[in-house]
């Protein structure tokens, strides 16, 4: 072999052994060198895995993956306290059965024990629309009285989640930290999207909330009527429910197919979250085309879970 075989033979060999490192780099789970990046911040909660004490936990402790790509955490911010951090809405279901009315008091008082900067909505869903009765409002006990019984056979059953959509239209332009949504209903969609987990009404839902950066939980409560008491039609609303709040970062409560004895173990988990959620940014690739980009959100080597977006909406040119 002559010297210029040689060294050209040479120079694929180190090609192959860079790229056989990367590829390994990545295998192993370690993010490449950034090429591009743009970022992008979403609201994540942290969580025990056993007990109710949550470690210390830093960016550097978290493992993001975009797609099968591996991003790089640059901040986990506490978001808890922060003036004006805080807007939330709670979107109760018309259709709802007369049951709930005795969860009057009980919403008041979850309304009157939020920080007192946090801003607080109240609607009802009825016809896939968001009937907005209290704007966003610091005044906890004017949007506390605004909450009133159900409307029952009189809301109309159509689409919780094209409530949902609506309500995300109608939200006002804010620079809050954190957009939440506690949302009380059955969970049907009587729209006929199918019942599988691409059901285009549940999917649109979850896109706008995913697209504003609002973070939803849930909590089942049965309809009135035919469908209130159809077996298939409420396993399908509560699996409904369980996938909104999963793939927004969100928590879903659920407990049988009656009406929960009482929502105050609900409420008061919900409190606890809004203490422990935090700002994640990270570096993602920048698009060429907007759209949704497929998320996944770890903690390594703690003794804590976190809950996090199934996905992000990336603009071309970021």
């Amino acid at each position: 072999m002559n010297r210029t075989k040689g060294l050209a033979w040479g120079a694929v060999a180190c090609f192959i052994a860079a790229g056989t490192c990367l590829f390994a780099k990545q295998e192993a789970g370690q993010p490449a060198a950034d090429q591009g990046g743009v970022p992008v911040s979403v609201v994540v909660t942290l969580e025990a895995k056993r007990g109710k004490t949550i470690p210390p936990v830093e960016a550097q402790d978290i493992l993001v993956r975009e797609g099968r790509d591996r991003r790089p955490a640059t901040e986990l911010t506490p978001l808890s306290g922060q003036q004006g951090s805080l807007q939330l809405m709670l979107l109760i279901d018309d259709s709802a059965r007369g049951t709930f009315d005795t969860e009057i008091g009980t919403l008041k008082q979850f309304i009157n024990a939020l920080p007192p900067e946090a801003e607080v909505a109240v609607a009802y869903m009825r016809n896939g629309m968001a009937d907005v009765v209290a704007n966003f409002t610091r005044d906890h006990a004017a949007a506390a009285n605004a909450i009133r019984v159900v409307m029952g056979p009189g809301g109309a059953d159509v689409s919780p989640y094209d409530s949902l959509t609506d309500a995300v239209k109608k939200w006002p332009s804010t620079r809050a930290e954190r957009k939440e949504v506690v949302m009380i209903s059955s969970g049907i969609e009587a729209l006929g999207g199918g019942y599988t987990t691409d059901n285009p009404y549940v999917n649109a839902g979850i896109d706008s909330a995913v697209r504003a950066g609002i973070v939803v939980y849930t909590i089942y409560d049965p309809s009135v009527g035919h469908m209130g008491h159809s077996f298939w039609r409420n396993t399908w609303g509560q699996n409904f429910l369980s996938q909104l709040s999963d793939e927004t970062g969100g928590e879903s409560y659920i407990i049988g197919f009656g009406s929960p004895v009482s929502f105050q173990p609900f409420l008061d988990s919900i409190l606890f979250n809004l203490q422990h959620q935090y700002r994640l940014t990270f570096s993602a690739r920048a698009e060429n085309k907007s759209g949704y980009q497929s998320l996944r959100v770890s903690v390594s080597g703690k003794d804590a879970s976190i809950a996090a977006p199934d996905k992000i909406y990336i603009r071309a040119g970021m």
